[in-house]
Parts: structure tokens; sequence; C-alpha cells
């Protein structure tokens, strides 16, 4: 099992994700300070019978690719080292034949997480999802508004002038409530047209902003409106009422928006 690496692919970087330009096998990119022998010594003590012959063996098969110095002797990163001894504990401990060694190792090298050593299939898994901790929680987008502005406190707040914020309105970037206040969500809005306004962009170039959240608001109404019909009727069983899915819609609408916004950016 990997020592130092746990829960990272051989090869990966300190985030566990491959390192650039790594491909199977693929090593630092600058000289490591084991020699062959080094490795040997530091592998030995888990892996008696492990022999030079056996690392040129596995370097000739392709799952690990020491660095090469100018004269042509081998040297090993840390990760070299890593990546042999999941390679020899899966020969010993699970009899894995070489393809499906390369096969997990190429695996870990696209970002998949080792298996669990004591697990029936110990062969690579997809990581388990994190969250986001630029998405809103359902609880932080269903929370109600803590602030009333008014329209000199926004701008007072956000660093905006009249002109600016009167166009924010013109647009329907910011609204006020019925008394005519503004509220958190609208103080959030200003703040960051504040801080665009720095890159040339103008409240005019936001509208579309305006008009894709309106759109994504009209799909989740679709969506809850049966939840919303029947939260006010007693659920059978328990006799408590259905949960509001509406801000657990919206915020995986959000996730899916920013998903797509990254991968976006990658492709240009």
């Amino acid at each position: 099992m990997l020592s130092s690496d746990a829960g990272r692919g051989p090869g990966a970087g300190p985030s566990g994700a491959p390192d650039e330009g790594g491909g199977r096998g693929s090593s630092d990119t600058t000289p490591a300070s084991r020699t062959i022998g080094g490795v040997l010594a530091a592998l030995t003590p888990d892996f008696p019978d492990l022999t030079i012959s056996k690392i040129r063996f596995l370097e000739a098969e392709g799952l690990v690719t020491p660095y090469r110095t100018g004269s042509g002797y081998r040297t090993y990163s840390d990760r070299d080292v890593e990546r042999l001894r999941y390679v020899l504990t899966a020969q010993r401990d699970r009899f894995w034949p070489l393809k499906v060694i390369r096969d997990a190792l190429d695996a870990m090298d696209r970002g998949l997480a080792p298996g669990e050593p004591d697990a029936p299939d110990a062969r690579p898994r997809v990581p388990e999802r994190e969250t986001d901790r630029d998405i809103p929680t359902a609880e932080a987008l269903a929370a109600p508004p803590t602030l009333r502005l008014t329209a000199r406190e926004l701008r007072d707040a956000a660093g905006l002038d009249r002109p600016t914020l009167e166009a924010l309105e013109t647009y329907g970037l910011v609204r006020t409530d019925s008394s005519g206040h503004f509220d958190d969500d609208a103080l959030a809005v200003a703040r960051t047209v504040a801080a665009l306004a720095a890159y040339g962009v103008e409240p005019r170039h936001l509208r579309p902003f305006r008009t894709a959240a309106d759109r994504e608001i009209g799909l989740v109404q679709q969506i809850v409106r049966p939840g919303r019909s029947a939260a006010g009727r007693p659920a059978r069983g328990n006799g408590e009422a259905p949960e509001d899915p509406t801000p657990e819609v919206l915020r995986l609408c959000i996730a899916l928006h920013t998903a797509l916004v990254r991968t976006g950016i990658r492709e240009r």
C-alpha cells in the first residue's frame, strides 16, 4: 500500500492530481536524489526478495520511469519509490498480473484514488465528490435576508455612484423590497459590480446575467411546483408536511452552472 502518499495515486502531485505532463510512470521534472541502490535499500525492509534486476524489469515494463542524468544514470524521486511500493504490494498481496497493475497505475495517473487495501476489489475508484465551497448550501439559499438598506447605504457600502446604482436598477440587477429597501443579495451584486468595474465591465454588460438567472428560476419553479402544491398538505404516515425542494434544486442548478463555466474556460 502507499505509505507517504496515502489516498493519492502513484505519480500524483501533492493535491492528488497527476503531475503536469505526467503519463504512466512519469517522474519529477528535476533530478531526484535516490540511486537505484538507494531505492533498493528503501524497499527491501518490506520486500526482502527485491533485487536491482527486478526494479529494472519493472522499469522495462513501463511501470516506473526514473529520471536519467546527462550521463545516463537513473535517479528516483520519492514518487517513483512509492509507485514501486504500490506495484510490489499488488504483486505480493493481491497476486495481480502486470497488466492489471498497469491499468491500475494508469487509472491513478488519471486522477482516480487507490482502492481500499482490504476491500474485495482494491482497484482504483473515482474519488468521492467533495463539497464545493463556492456553491452555497440549500440552507444558505433559503435563509431570509438580514439587511434592509437605503440606496445611499448601499452605494456607500459597495463604493458605487448614483448613476451606476440607477443603471443596476434599470437592468434589473438589484431590486428593492416592498418597503423600498435593498437586501443582502443586492449588496452582494453591488459589490461584485464595483469589482468588475475595474476591468471595464459596466452594468449594461451584465444584463444577460439577469436574463439567465430568471430563466433558471423559471425552470426551478416548473420543477418544484408539484412539491409546493403538496407542501400545504400533511404527508402520509408521519403527519409532517413535505419539505420544499426549491433550495436544493437551486443549489444543484448553481453547481451545474459552475461546472459548465469551468469546463468552458478549460476548453478555450
